[in-house]
Order: structure tokens, then sequence, then C-alpha cells
């Protein structure tokens, strides 16, 4: 088990199904009818060539030409196949593409599991990368052109490497995610900021270590003896909490710790401070990507490359309350057990002054947020391919009560995920996942549960690691599977036609 295991069954269920899906849907669909000729464009060489509806840098294009390049020798010696580049550049082959990342992607997020849950066995860990690889929007994107799987896969690139502090190459793999898809900027972002917390927080506690052993070395008299001993209790407890965490997996921002989020603030920014000028020097690839996007932005007049129009940046707030909802439904076993419901009951009530003021901020917060922003966009109410298409007609826009009715529900996903991810993560960490998630989601003017897969896989893999059993993550993959079959089902042999356009419609994500 291992890697290699994780590689090879991966493989497994990706190629069959993408040979089923290029059979019968050969030709490009949805956002593909975009991606594909840009792609072949470039297999041309014809690189100043630009569809005005990509909305997305070209950096997919770029990871397909250098595909193609690794395919076509290949190629040439099999009869009947491409006998030139711009031939090998077919439909199919462009989504083999991310058929390669999709496998790539599955050894990264073993790697990152091995980091974070080092006690776990190889054959749990082999598991649980397993069960992620079938994340329903990612394995239906697996199987198609589109930006997604090669997006996730930067990205998780770029963490492990920040999580080992090899912040040049974190960096370059950022640069790459930002090319992919800009909005990744906001998850390098995410990336740095936890490396500094993770880097100011060790040193603090090097820091103090190194005070506890010249206090050693002082106290040489009788009278020291006592002083001597309780020293060595405090080093011990300082090593054991920042013993090689780099061999063990663990960062300082996952350690267990019972201080308050004022207090992790105000730690992380009192030491940045007086380790600026190193944090700068460490921390200056990321800047430097940061800023150069920066100047893109003001050179480009927005965020989006073409169809500036239907991609206004918004304040949709309640695009973070449907993330909960989706995320918390995908892995029901975690939020919605009997444990889980009485461990968020106890809290409340233990804490019950605070608790019960948090609560009525995040309602009200809640209710604010779905009554004044909360957008439908042209797309969603007239494109009825998409499944998020009838849930808002059904269910979040059948009733006007309704979508006051599901605020609680909102309310609780999120409090249950923040709640699994502090067991695990230091709260000032917690905090900047949710301002990182808050800055991809609440500018999306589109409800696009694609744009949630970044956001659900750092929660899966910092909340769900050393806290969840083997039922929890079988009955979670199970759910993973059932939802898939059923989209493949729906997209592969339920198609469907259009009387004001020609062509055939499928369900789609």
């Amino acid at each position: 088990m291992g890697k290699l295991a994780v590689a090879a069954i991966t493989s497994l269920w990706v190629i069959p199904m993408s040979i089923i899906v290029n059979h019968i849907v050969p030709e490009p669909y949805m956002d593909e009818i975009f991606h594909v000729p840009q792609a072949q464009q470039y297999c041309n060489g014809n690189f100043r060539s630009w569809d005005p509806m990509i909305t997305t840098p070209p950096g997919l294009y770029y990871l397909s030409l250098a595909h193609v390049a690794s395919l076509f020798p290949g190629m040439l010696l099999m009869k009947n196949t491409a006998q030139s580049f711009s031939e090998a550049c077919s439909t199919s082959v462009l989504r083999s593409t991310n058929a390669v990342f999709a496998v790539l992607c599955g050894v990264l997020v073993y790697e990152i599991i091995r980091f974070l849950g080092p006690n776990l066995s190889d054959r749990k860990a082999t598991f649980m990368a397993l069960v992620m690889s079938l994340y329903p929007l990612h394995w239906f994107f697996t199987f198609l052109y589109y930006t997604d799987v090669a997006s996730l896969t930067a990205v998780l690139a770029m963490y492990l490497t920040c999580l080992n502090r090899r912040y040049m190459l974190s960096a370059l793999f950022g640069t790459l995610a930002v090319f992919i898809r800009q909005t990744n900027v906001v998850w390098m972002l995410f990336v740095a900021c936890s490396g500094v917390i993770d880097f100011t927080l060790d040193s603090s506690r090097q820091k103090g270590k190194q005070e506890v052993n010249q206090e050693l070395h002082q106290s040489s008299d009788r009278e020291g003896t006592a002083l001597r001993s309780n020293l060595r209790k405090r080093k011990s407890d300082i090593s054991s909490d920042t013993s090689d965490r780099f061999n063990h997996g663990q960062t300082v921002s996952s350690t267990k710790d019972t201080s308050g989020l004022l207090y992790d603030v105000y730690a992380v920014i009192s030491t940045s401070w007086n380790m600026k000028w190193r944090i700068l020097i460490k921390f200056s690839p990321f800047i430097f990507v940061v800023v150069a996007f920066g100047i893109f932005i003001l050179w480009n007049g927005g965020i989006v490359l073409g169809a500036k129009e239907a991609h206004v940046v918004s304040l949709h707030f309640a695009q973070i309350m449907y993330f909960s909802l989706v995320s918390a439904l995908f892995t029901a076993p975690l939020h919605f057990s009997v444990n889980q419901l009485r461990n968020q009951f106890q809290k409340l009530h233990r804490n019950w002054p605070l608790s019960l003021l948090l609560s009525l901020v995040a309602l009200v917060a809640g209710f604010v947020s779905v009554h004044f922003f909360s957008l439908a966009h042209p797309y969603l109410l007239a494109d009825n391919r998409h499944y998020p298409f009838y849930l808002w007609r059904r269910i979040i826009n059948a009733h006007w009560l309704m979508k006051y009715m599901l605020v609680p529900v909102y309310v609780y996903s999120w409090f249950s995920i923040l709640t699994l991810l502090a067991k695990t993560r230091r709260k000032i960490w917690v905090l900047v996942y949710f301002l990182a998630t808050c800055g991809v989601l609440v500018p999306t003017p589109l409800i696009e549960f694609r744009y949630y897969t970044i956001p659900f896989y750092l929660f899966m893999l910092h909340s769900c690691v050393r806290s969840s059993g083997f039922a929890t993550w079988l009955l979670i993959g199970t759910i993973f599977v059932s939802i898939n079959v059923f989209t493949v089902v729906m997209f592969l042999f339920r198609p469907f036609k259009w009387s004001h356009e020609d062509g055939v419609q499928r369900f789609i994500w």
C-alpha cells in the first residue's frame, strides 16, 4: 500500500471511465466548446489566438501541450493514430490531461494525509486518499476538459511543499495554480499565511526552549536544585510540543491547543513583527507572485480575462451558506451523526452565554446574507443542464420562506465544519481558512459547486485525518460512489434536446 497503490487504484477507474465518456460523448460539451478549440490553437502554434469567452488563464493549455508532446512519439509509432502534432490534440487526448492530474492529485492527497497524520497506518492513509479521490465534483470533471482537476492538483502541491517548508517550490506551484485559475491567488495567500503561522509559532517556542536552557545553566547553587527540576520539566513539556515537527508531521498550527483566538492572533502578530525581515525573506516568493497578480488586475481591468459582463464581481454572501450545506451533506456522517449533534449541543450548553451570542450573531448574519446578498445569475436561471438550476428552483426558491428556513441549517453546518477543524488546528488557522473561503466564494455571482472543491478538500484533510474512524470514511465513500453513479448515468444515458437549439444536451454539475 502507499502512494503507488493510490496511483494504481485511481487509474483503475480513471482509464475505463475516460474510455466510456469519450466513446459516448466524443465531441466537446458545455465549457469544452471553448477550452478544446483554444488548446488546439496552441497545438497549431497560434499562441496569439484567444477566445474572448474564456475567463481563465491559459495554464491548462500549456500543460496539455506538454502532455500531448509526451504522447506524440508513441502515436507516431502506432498505426491509425495522429500523424501530426495538431491531429494529436484531439478532444479525447486533451481530456486525458485531467486523467493524469487526477492520479497525481490522489498521490498528493496521500502525501498530505501522511504528513498530517503520521501515526496513521499506511493502509488507512491509502483508503482515505482513495475516498477523497472519489469526491463527486472532482471525480466527474476528471473525464472532461475543464480546469478544476489541474487547479486542485497545483494547489495541493503548493500546500504540501509549504508544509515541508520548501517555500520557493511552493510559490512556484502557486504560480502554476494562479496560471490555471486566477482565483487560486486567494489560496496562495492562505498557504502563505498558514506557513507564516507555523514558522512564527515554531520559532516562538524554540525561543522559549532556549530561554529555559539559559536559566538551567545559570542555576548553580544548592537552593536552585528545585528550580532546575521545575525547569527541566518545563523543557520536557516544550520539547514534547515541538519535537521534530517535520519528522512527525506535526505543524505548530495543528497542535492541540487550548488558547483563544485573540491569544493566537497576538502571538502571531507580535512574533511576526520581531521576525519581520526573516519572514519577508523566506516568504518573498509568495509576495512577488501576489504583487505581480495585482499588477495583472490593474492591466486587465479586472480579475477575469473574457466574458467580463457575465462575471462581474459581486457581494454574494449567500454563496458561503450554500458551500457549508453542500459540504456538510457530502460528508453527512461527520456532521449529522448523533455524536456530532451531541457535541455541538454540549459545547453550546458549556459556554452558553458566549455560544448563545455567537449563534445569534451567526443567525442574523445568515438571514441578512440570504435576504440582501442572494443572487440569481442569468446563467443559473436559463440553463437547465446544471443541477444548481433544479436546486434553486425546487428547493431554495420554491417558496419565499424556504431560503430563510434553511439559514439555521447553514449556520449549523458552518459551526460543525469549524468545530471539526478546531479539533486539530489552531484557531487562527481556522480563521484564515474561513476568510480564504469567503474570499473565493463571496465575489462569485454564479452558483457553481465546482468552486467548492478546494475549500472542501482542505476541510477534509484537516478535520478527518485524525478524528474519523474507518466506518465514517466507508460511509462517506459510499455516498461519493452513489452520487457518482447517479451523475454519470444522467450525463451519459439521459440526454435530452432543446426545442430552440440543435444538438444533444446532457445533465452536468
